[in-house]
């Protein structure tokens, strides 16, 4: 499984920063009870975290775009079978690309390889 590192510790920057803030909630709301206050300091967090949670996993700023196509004859060895295509990533884009090229996995793996030795981030 791969991990996209920058989303990761945007996540664990995201977690700590919900402690203080919801911990804040508890204090001022301590005289209703710690049942209540509690309930009422998670819905808080709820509606403000989860937009944050939202820009995390969905950003296109952070990720690594990938196109995946079904049936698509690769360009490199002509198999016919689930195409591949690295579309945008930190210095690379191909999202204007007029005539996308797609790779088999086996093929893809390789040109992923060639990328990242020129440079390529992803």
């Amino acid at each position: 499984m791969d991990v996209n590192f920058k989303r990761y510790g945007l996540y664990l920057v995201r977690w700590q920063l919900s402690t203080p803030i919801l911990a804040g909630v508890l204090y001022l709301l301590a005289g209703l009870g710690a049942l209540t206050a509690t309930v009422i300091a998670n819905l808080i967090g709820g509606l403000i975290f989860f937009w944050v949670d939202r820009f995390i996993f969905t950003s296109q700023a952070l990720d690594t775009q990938w196109e995946v196509r079904e049936e698509v004859r690769c360009v490199d060895c002509g198999t016919v079978a689930r195409g591949y295509r690295l579309v945008r990533a930190k210095n690379y884009d191909k999202t204007e690309d007029p005539a996308p090229e797609f790779r088999c996995e086996a093929c893809s793996k390789k040109k992923s390889e060639e990328l990242k030795k020129r440079g390529v981030k992803h």
